[in-house]
């Protein structure tokens, strides 16, 4: 287990804010500002020096008030979350704002941008004034012991997404938040090194005298307990999938392998795990759940019109009574049992023998099935039992780099694992709406697990991958062309490829090039060693497949990391070449950047002057570190031109 992850973007948190802070003003930067955008932008910007002046010098450090009349205790909890997300977004937000801005109508409060301002403090003014909060994300708060996490959590009965990554919640948090927030769909506490893989048991199990209502359908924990055996958390993995039966969307730290002692019904093996954290059996937990897809099972329904309490009875007794057939003497009294059950009962022999049919397939089946949608924490070797317990997957997040003693063994190379992947991503065919693979080998081998997992995918994220020339990456283009973001992490070629950037290139073999039309987010980095100050310019012919992907798509985040050919001459032909690649939209070049970030590429003042010009005043972040072309002069002719622009532009430059 890594023992630091990068922190990926979620998306999906980003829509439950948004949806949580939904509303007819909310600034939609496609669209001119409305006055109340312009309104909240003037209040933000005037923050410190007039808004909170008078508080910071005169109250914020003298008294502790339970709360603050004006001055915007008035405002309604939609305009003071979205004046709490300018303040955030735009590094204006301070502790004096802070303390003015938490009032008792706010339902979303993200301080994640801000958590150094997070303090025992500010989490008791929360504790008191902001009762009716239902999305809080704390992310990245360290500075708050899990004692004070826990009084606060305990008084926000509310809650349904609860963001703590990277803090130090510990089982104590978790356990008052199963108790006391009983709403809670959300919950992510990836990267919290002090909890366990059984830390999470709470949220799926509490003492029999406790009502612990189990809403949970999306519950992120990665990088959590590393000092714990792997088999604890399989086990716990697999308490969780089996006790939650609303779970959606899940990343754990051996989700797989949990999947596969699901599917084989090895529950012997977490039996010590059980007994020694007071759980019920695995098995039993089994068993229950099916009976309740039986239950649900439409095969099941009375057509007699008896309720599901009727049938559940009669199934209980009539499971019973097999079970006690084990022997002749016992299938004797069954008999008896049996025509006494029918007699008293009222059911004739031919509906017994019907339904008692069905109650033996029930007995074999040999899986129940979940209803997630979103797994992270699946190596390939247990993809094909994650596929046969989650069969409604549409996003999937798999590791092909863990290999099992046996293939290492065997030396198993890349290839056998695309293959692998490839049979493995079938099952999933046309369903899957976002993937993302680690994956040691080339990028040609990758290319028929893309096609098997169909032409539907949204984002598509690679990681590990090693380049071997341009027409891989136009096949991955032509087999996912419905991508709305796509991140490829890649090594350079190693050898020089042919290719002269400088030459010009005719109309018509560009037009013949693939694009990604609906494309909005591009990533492409390229791994360089730390110890290097810029990379080999390599891969020259790597210029016509960057042409196509920036200007086939309105692209509105671009970034581009040290890239192995110059960029100079592929902006030139983006911006000055009539020509479109196939399949391209209708509209000018770079219109909807709102987020360049050229780290460590080649490319000269000139060309990014010509960027920013072009973006007119969408673009509000430009990160040019380690281009080493630039100087300081350049960056700032840079900034006194981005001073003229109606929008803040942030320019990064090391």
């Amino acid at each position: 287990m890594p023992l630091f992850r990068q922190l990926e973007p979620t998306p999906e948190r980003e829509r439950q804010r948004r949806k949580k802070c939904k509303n007819d003003w909310t600034e939609d930067e496609d669209n001119p500002s409305t006055l109340v955008c312009l309104c909240l932008q003037s209040l933000a910007e005037n923050m410190k020096e007039m808004w909170a002046k008078d508080y910071t010098e005169k109250y914020m450090d003298q008294y502790f008030f339970r709360y603050v009349m004006g001055p915007f205790s008035s405002l309604p909890g939609e305009l003071l979350e979205e004046l709490l997300r300018i303040l955030s977004r735009q590094n204006l937000l301070t502790r004096a704002a802070l303390h003015l801005l938490l009032l008792p109508q706010l339902n979303c409060l993200s301080l994640t941008l801000s958590c150094s301002l997070v303090n025992a403090n500010l989490c008791s003014l929360i504790k008191i004034r902001c009762q009716n909060l239902q999305y809080l994300d704390l992310s990245g708060a360290q500075n708050v012991s899990s004692s004070v996490l826990c009084e606060m959590l305990g008084s926000l009965h509310r809650l349904s997404s609860l963001f703590l990554t990277g803090t130090l919640c510990d089982q104590r948090v978790i356990s008052v938040v199963a108790r006391h927030c009983p709403r809670l769909k959300h919950v992510d506490v990836s990267r919290c090194l002090h909890l366990t893989p059984a830390g999470l048991l709470p949220l799926a199990y509490q003492e029999p005298h406790v009502r612990n209502v189990k809403t949970i359908s999306s519950l992120l924990a990665l990088d959590i307990g590393l000092a714990d055996t792997e088999g604890d958390a399989v086990a716990a993995g697999a308490f969780l999938l089996l006790s939650l039966p609303n779970l959606q969307r899940v990343a754990l730290e051996g989700l797989g392998q949990a999947c596969v002692l699901i599917q084989n019904r090895e529950f012997e093996v977490t039996e010590e795990f059980t007994s020694r954290e007071g759980l019920p059996s695995l098995k039993d937990l089994w068993v229950m759940r099916i009976q309740e897809d039986h239950l649900k099972d439409n095969s099941l329904q009375s057509t007699d019109g008896e309720g599901s309490f009727a049938l559940e009875g009669k199934i209980e007794e009539w499971l019973s009574l097999e079970d006690s057939q084990t022997d002749k003497r016992r299938q004797r009294d069954g008999a008896r049992d049996t025509t006494e059950l029918i007699g008293c009962k009222g059911i004739s022999e031919e509906d017994y023998e019907k339904d008692r049919r069905k109650i033996r397939d029930f007995n074999g089946r040999d899986s129940v099935t979940m209803c997630l949608r979103d797994v992270q924490g699946v190596s390939l070797n247990t993809l094909e039992a994650v596929g046969k317990i989650c069969p409604d997957l549409s996003v999937l997040s798999l590791d092909c780099l863990q290999r099992s003693a046996e293939e290492d063994d065997d030396g198993d190379d890349s290839f056998k694992q695309a293959t692998a992947l490839a049979r493995g991503l079938g099952r999933f065919s046309h369903q899957l709406r976002c993937l993302s693979l680690q994956f040691a080998g080339v990028l040609s081998d990758l290319v028929p697990a893309l096609k098997a997992a169909g032409s539907n995918l949204l984002s598509l994220t690679l990681e590990g991958i090693r380049a071997d020339g341009h027409t891989p990456l136009q096949e991955l283009i032509q087999a996912c062309p419905r991508l709305n973001s796509l991140t490829i992490h890649l090594d350079p070629p190693s050898t020089n490829w042919e290719g002269d950037e400088d030459e010009d290139v005719e109309d018509e073999s560009l037009s013949n090039l693939p694009c990604i039309p609906h494309l909005r987010s591009l990533t492409l980095n390229f791994y360089l060693d730390e110890r290097q100050m810029k990379p080999s310019l390599c891969w020259r012919s790597l210029k016509g497949v960057l042409w196509a992907l920036i200007r086939g798509a309105s692209l509105q985040k671009l970034s581009l990391i040290a890239v192995p050919c110059r960029l100079d001459p592929v902006f030139k032909l983006v911006l000055d070449n009539p020509a479109k690649p196939l399949g391209a939209l209708d509209s000018p070049p770079l219109h909807c950047l709102r987020s360049v970030s050229l780290n460590r590429s080649d490319i000269t003042v000139e060309t990014v002057l010509r960027i920013v010009n072009t973006c007119s005043s969408r673009l509000s972040s430009l990160d040019l570190s380690g281009c080493w072309a630039m100087t300081l002069s350049n960056i700032t002719k840079l900034q006194t031109k981005a001073k003229r622009r109606r929008h803040t532009l942030q320019i990064t430059w090391t």
